[in-house]
């Protein structure tokens, strides 16, 4: 089973040596959460497989002067227009295999930045959802967020008119809500958690395979205001 915990947010000025704090602290913390997805040893740090928009794939441990040298190469990279980013992979034990791809920093009014971390496992296996993206939404400090599949986007889309084209918010199995977006949100919608150590809400909308709960939760987060895009031109990092 593939899954994914994305985190979104609007223009947020910060440097790669910035970025690289928040990166590393985030990869720092994946390997408690996810033991199987890599074939390094118990309480040995991860080396990842960085992606590169052309040439081939590249080793990038998580030290924090190395993740900053390689934000500076993106955000220096002609090929780059705003911010700065990348794309790693990991590969476990049998069926475990995870990516992080992610761009922050940027101040365009009309490109949303994001993280998106995908988890293919096993059938069957425990993957834990809730700690991820409170983890994320923690280090981030996003707008919003979800835990999700495509099964669930396409459900989204066919029977509550979602469309990308208009907005990237939406719901999953959990939802991320920042403050704002937070205090819209109708009475009865998902159970709010307690991980999150910062500010916004983390709601406990539905089990896996239970799609009707989450596109009934879509819509009434949506006709409540709570998944409104932000103002185009963005001239805010939050709603």
């Amino acid at each position: 089973m593939r899954r994914m915990v994305r985190v979104f947010w609007g223009p947020r000025k910060e440097t790669p040596q910035e970025l690289a704090g928040r990166w590393k602290a985030m990869l720092d913390a994946l390997p408690a959460l996810l033991p199987a997805a890599s074939s390094a040893p118990t309480g040995q740090p991860w080396t990842w497989t960085r992606h590169h928009t052309s040439g081939r794939p590249t080793e990038l441990g998580p030290d924090e002067a190395e993740l900053a040298a390689a934000l500076q190469a993106d955000h220096d990279s002609p090929q780059t227009s705003d911010g700065a980013g990348l794309r790693l992979s990991s590969r476990g034990e049998p069926g475990w295999e995870i990516s992080v791809s992610g761009r922050g920093g940027g101040e365009s009014e009309y490109v949303t930045q994001a993280v998106v971390l995908g988890v293919a496992s096993p059938d069957g296996a425990e993957v834990p959802e809730a700690a991820l993206l409170a983890l994320i939404a923690d280090i981030w400090e996003p707008d919003f967020g979800d835990a999700t599949d495509d099964e669930l986007l396409d459900a989204l889309e066919e029977r509550a008119g979602f469309d990308y084209t208009l907005s990237h918010v939406s719901v999953g199995r959990l939802a991320y809500l920042s403050p704002g977006r937070a205090a819209t949100a109708p009475a009865g919608v998902g159970v709010a958690r307690e991980e999150l150590r910062g500010a916004g809400v983390l709601l406990d909308i539905a089990p896996p395979g239970d799609i009707e709960t989450v596109v009934d939760a879509y819509v009434r987060l949506r006709d409540a205001g709570a998944l409104d895009p932000l103002p185009r031109p963005m001239g805010r990092t939050v709603l």
